[in-house]
């Protein structure tokens, strides 16, 4: 990955993924929304998949996508994942910033589902930014909490195109009004920015698991954008 221009607010592809479950190493698509702002109003698109597996009682309760309804209107899965991986692809070479709240998920499906994805290019990732300037704030990080603490619209949470909007909003919010430093950053320097205080973030919370006795034997820190696929 070359050398990377600053984040530009103006020039986004916002992204969102609904699945079968939360692990990424193991989960399929259900949803992927695709949003580009550059210049415009803002471009939406949003795939319905057939995941091929069931979807889980406690997932379709997040997203509302039953397997019996995804079966019928969603096109097969590796065709949705293949058409959002292109999309990402075609974003980046235009010099467009991926948004995506918790990439490190979104991202992690992609690369377990396709190997051959790589982030070719510049990621904003709101919840990462929100733990690293604001890390003594109380209460949750959801996106509808981070939303609401920053007086961004949520149109409607778990429904993914509203949910990639949100995080667009939120990207710009933080770029535009609250910590414009983020926009003056080297590409680069952003990217490393994120992935450390990803580390760090993490690593806070298992020594936090630790003071209060908890095992932690199974804690893993996982790598930002991509924590890659476990053997």
């Amino acid at each position: 990955m070359g050398r990377m221009t600053t984040f530009d607010a103006g020039r986004m592809f916002a992204f969102d993924l609904e699945t079968t479950g939360t692990n990424p190493h193991e989960c399929r698509i259900v949803t992927s929304a695709l949003v580009r702002i550059d210049g415009g109003p803002p471009q939406a698109k949003e795939l319905l998949a057939d995941p091929g597996v069931e979807i889980p009682a406690a997932a379709a309760a997040v997203h509302g996508i039953t397997t019996e309804h995804a079966r019928q209107h969603g096109r097969p899965h590796d065709e949705v994942l293949a058409e959002t991986i292109a999309a990402i692809r075609r974003a980046w070479r235009d010099g467009l910033t991926l948004v995506a709240y918790n990439a490190a998920y979104d991202l992690t499906v992609l690369r377990t589902q396709d190997p051959g994805f790589t982030v070719d290019g510049l990621v904003f990732d709101p919840l990462v930014i929100d733990r690293a300037r604001d890390q003594y704030r109380g209460g949750k990080r959801t996106l509808g909490n981070v939303c609401e603490h920053y007086h961004v619209r949520l149109d409607n949470a778990h429904e993914a195109t509203a949910d990639a909007l949100a995080a667009a909003r939120l990207a710009w919010m933080m770029a535009k009004k609250v910590w414009p430093d983020l926009a003056a950053m080297d590409g680069d320097e952003l990217m490393e920015y994120q992935a450390v205080s990803h580390f760090e973030q993490q690593r806070s919370l298992r020594d936090w698991f630790i003071k209060q006795g908890r095992d932690v034997s199974d804690f893993r820190i996982g790598a930002w954008p991509i924590d890659e696929p476990r053997g």
